[in-house]
């Protein structure tokens, strides 16, 4: 099996963790780095429990990452390692530059190291469409978009990824990088839009929505993110960028309305009142991207992805996933986040 032995830094995070499940599943060795903030979370591996190796470490400790490479061995390394929600850009800029800039940088010296030394070796960066800033009503971002971010996080993201593509372009490291649309799915920080209103409609909270709703993502169930990301890893071109994106286009507002009429459905409102009803449209956040759409046009036809889930079928998972699943939802709620608003500058 190519790359058998990987490291996946943000291990522990929402995507992170979605890679380790399926990593171990295909009997891969794993070592997972990660920091463990509000957002890291060791029960998202518990399917994979005994099947993983844990280091707590910040990727902006040279040492400790020099150390994690030479006495693991990988073959890749998947860097997913990232302070991740808009929101939190907003309030706490600092720490997106640190993490997503400096620990980026300080991954790549250590992986050019130990690469040198062992030359099969390959550096994969998991980022972002945010990276390309916003559209229009038509057209989509592309490998070859320019870069527009226009919040903290994206900036961040953006740099990170020049970052890899320099130590690439100057020392000749082997990179992939990866740019997706929003993901959605089981074992997502409840800060995020979709968690969020789920999780607010079963405590019969309002459902905040930005501005007018009108803000479109393009939506990617991260089962099918994780599997694109394996297949670039075994059939990409060194040097080269893959969008991954769904196809799967909605509004804010649509989102909220579908997860509303789910839950209607799978878990009715004892009052018999319908979850829609709490809906409340809230300030906008501040430089909000209007429209994301990827185009994987690339990744289709040069490597073979699909994915397997729409949209309609993904959020009805998502949904029941979080009916069934409060041993884990439930203790971030209680001490972690309970959906207090962020990111307003």
């Amino acid at each position: 099996m190519k790359n058998k032995r990987c490291i996946v830094t943000g291990g522990c995070g929402f995507i992170g963790s979605a890679l380790v499940r399926h990593l171990c599943r295909e009997g891969r060795e794993v070592l997972v780095v990660d920091k463990l903030t509000y957002a890291g979370n060791v029960e998202s591996l518990k399917e994979a429990e005994d099947k993983y190796t844990l280091l707590k470490a910040d990727i902006c400790d040279q040492a400790a990452m020099d150390a994690a490479f030479e006495s693991f061995q990988p073959d890749t390394i998947f860097h997913l390692a990232a302070e991740s929600h808009v929101d939190r850009s907003i309030d706490g800029p600092g720490e997106f530059i640190r993490t997503n800039i400096v620990g980026t940088a300080t991954l790549l010296q250590s992986a050019l190291k130990y690469w040198r030394e062992h030359p099969g070796f390959v550096f994969q960066h998991i980022s972002t469409d945010e990276v390309y800033g916003t559209l229009g009503e038509e057209g989509y971002f592309t490998e070859k978009t320019p870069y527009s971010p226009h919040s903290p996080y994206s900036a961040s993201k953006a740099s990170s990824d020049h970052l890899v593509r320099a130590w690439h372009d100057t020392y000749g490291l082997p990179v992939l990088i990866t740019n997706c649309s929003n993901n959605y799915g089981p074992y997502h920080f409840p800060e995020k839009l979709i968690p969020l209103v789920i999780l607010n409609c079963l405590d019969g909270k309002p459902l905040p929505v930005y501005g007018a709703g009108a803000n479109i993502r393009d939506w990617l169930f991260v089962d099918d993110h994780v599997k694109a990301l394996c297949l670039v890893n075994e059939k990409g071109q060194s040097g080269e960028t893959y969008n991954v994106g769904g196809h799967n286009e909605r509004t804010n507002l649509e989102v909220v309305k579908t997860i509303c009429a789910i839950l209607d459905e799978l878990r009715p409102r004892a009052d018999g009142s319908k979850y829609e009803e709490l809906i409340t449209y809230v300030k906008d956040r501040p430089g909000h991207d209007l429209r994301y759409a990827i185009d994987p046009d690339k990744l289709m036809h040069e490597l073979g992805w699909r994915p397997e889930e729409n949209f309609d079928t993904g959020i009805r998972k998502t949904v029941r996933w979080y009916l069934d699943n409060e041993w884990w939802w439930g203790p971030i709620h209680r001490n972690k986040y309970s959906g207090e608003r962020l990111g307003q500058g």
